[in-house]
């Protein structure tokens, strides 16, 4: 049963008991039964597994132009497999059974929103990252997939200036890159 299904039953059932909760003990008890025999199948998580338990990511490569960005992306990324915990991260791409290859393709900054005391000038940026990920089963060198475009979007404001506001949005865009990279490696495809 799901557990939408159990907390429905529940809110019956304690509904149903709500009035005879008082005179009938025993009541309450075959609810607690009920409950605790129907929800016993639930578990949390995605539900689904990889088709691989070991899982190389390669050093990132950018053909961006955004200084330390590649460190701060790898760094995200394995943070974010391991808080996963569906795979294990092993450090060659010889005892992995899949390879995980990530390239940073663009950063783009586009004004959002103007000053309204000079228009020329830009009061928040939005900043783009895109990457594109390839996922290689190392054992018979076919592709998951390949080319799979990754993109990470945030709002800068310019309060502080353009490029210490853009540095402090850099683990940011990282971050859900991380994410990305994650749900389309580990998801169902």
């Amino acid at each position: 049963m799901t557990f939408i299904r159990c907390e429905i039953l529940f809110s019956v059932l304690l509904a149903r008991a709500a009035g005879r909760a008082l005179r009938s003990p025993a009541w309450l008890g075959v609810v607690g039964c009920l409950l605790l025999t129907g929800c016993t199948s639930y578990r949390l998580g995605t539900g689904s597994s990889a088709k691989f338990t070991t899982l190389y990511i390669a050093p990132i490569t950018s053909e961006a132009l955004i200084p330390q960005a590649q460190a701060l992306v790898t760094t995200q990324l394995r943070e974010a497999f391991i808080r996963d915990g569906r795979v294990t991260l092993v450090n060659s791409a010889e005892a992995a059974d899949a390879v995980l290859t990530v390239t940073l393709a663009s950063y783009n900054r586009t004004v959002a929103v103007s000053r309204p005391d000079d228009t020329g000038l830009a009061l928040r940026f939005d900043v783009t990252l895109q990457a594109r990920a390839t996922l290689l089963d190392n054992r018979t060198k076919q592709p998951y997939f390949s080319q799979r475009p990754l993109d990470a979007k945030r709002g800068v404001f310019t309060d502080s200036g353009l490029v210490p506001s853009e540095y402090q949005a850099l683990p940011l865009l990282a971050e859900l890159i991380a994410s990305e990279a994650v749900h389309a490696v580990l998801d169902t495809w």
